[in-house]
């Protein structure tokens, strides 16, 4: 099993909110200024385009701006000035291309850093299509990245959103990065932490080995809290059995978990290979923001 390393500097330098002016991303810009006020980082309000034919045209032919730039900067100023407050400063950043390319680019000029951003669904064809921006973000970007899902609720004005943290694992190296963040988020934010891990029914071999397999995971689950940290975020471990997915939705219901947290890779069940990979389809279905971690 992987070991825990040290754990990161969350002194945030910036919080960058990915938006695109939609219904959806207002929530998430909730969470991105709380953060920020949090952290006393800045808040970078950002959204990222692609110029039409036209647009294009007139900016490179008549060397003036056009009605689409203006039009997204009157938007983002407008966005900006909505999460500004007098305890943070809301800068509103209209970068052009690729969201996947520039919105992890921004973060890491701006390091030490974390985005923001907001994603939903319908059917499970619209995820895939909808979801793809964030998704591709969440793929390119090496700094910790906050989702924000349609089954989110509006964020409260308690204190701080972040009771009690869900961290779930595989037992991956992306597994134990991310157990890093959860652990420090949990003394950043005095929140209580679950350590979860689903056993797959298709590795059981015989119904006789699962109370084997439940035991060596709860003492590996133990392990994956460092001991100096346990007298704060006072972790309670859990082995379920079934598909991931499942599993974890269940329990951040019944246990009213405030933010998930995971490690994702390439190649796992709770893997980001693709649009319809475990890990997006939990963010879409969460009732909680989902902290990604990339190894």
């Amino acid at each position: 099993m992987p070991v825990f390393g040290d754990r990161p500097e969350l002194n945030l330098k910036t919080v960058i909110f990915a938006t695109d002016f939609s219904l959806r991303s207002i929530n998430a810009g909730l969470y991105a200024a709380r953060m920020a006020a949090h952290f006393s980082a800045r808040l970078l309000v950002a959204h990222a385009f692609t110029l039409v034919q036209a647009a294009m045209e007139v900016e490179v032919g008549d060397r003036r701006l056009s009605h689409q730039r203006k039009g997204l900067e009157v938007l983002l100023s407008r966005e900006a000035a909505l999460l500004g407050s007098t305890s943070i400063e809301a800068i509103p950043m209209l970068l052009e291309g690729d969201p996947e390319a520039v919105i992890p680019g921004l973060a890491d000029k701006e390091e030490p850093s974390m985005i923001v951003l907001g994603t939903h669904g319908g059917g499970r064809l619209e995820r895939g299509i909808i979801g793809s921006v964030a998704e591709k973000i969440l793929r390119s970007t090496r700094w910790p990245a906050l989702t924000v899902g349609p089954q989110v609720q509006p964020l409260s004005s308690k204190a701080f959103p972040f009771e009690r943290i869900l961290f779930a694992t595989d037992f991956t190296v992306a597994a134990a990065n991310a157990a890093i963040y959860a652990v420090t988020f949990a003394e950043v934010f005095g929140s209580k932490i679950d350590v979860l891990n689903v056993i797959q029914d298709d590795v059981i071999e015989h119904p006789d080995r699962l109370f084997d397999l439940q035991t060596r995971f709860f003492s590996a689950l133990d392990s994956l809290v460092p001991e100096c940290s346990k007298e704060f975020c006072e972790p309670r471990t859990y082995v379920a059995v079934g598909g991931a997915h499942d599993k974890i939705l269940e329990h951040i219901r019944e246990h009213s978990i405030d933010l998930l947290v995971l490690g994702i890779r390439k190649t796992s069940h709770l893997s980001m290979e693709m649009r319809t990979s475990g890990a997006f389809r939990i963010i879409l279905d969460a009732a909680c923001p989902v902290l990604t971690i990339r190894n």
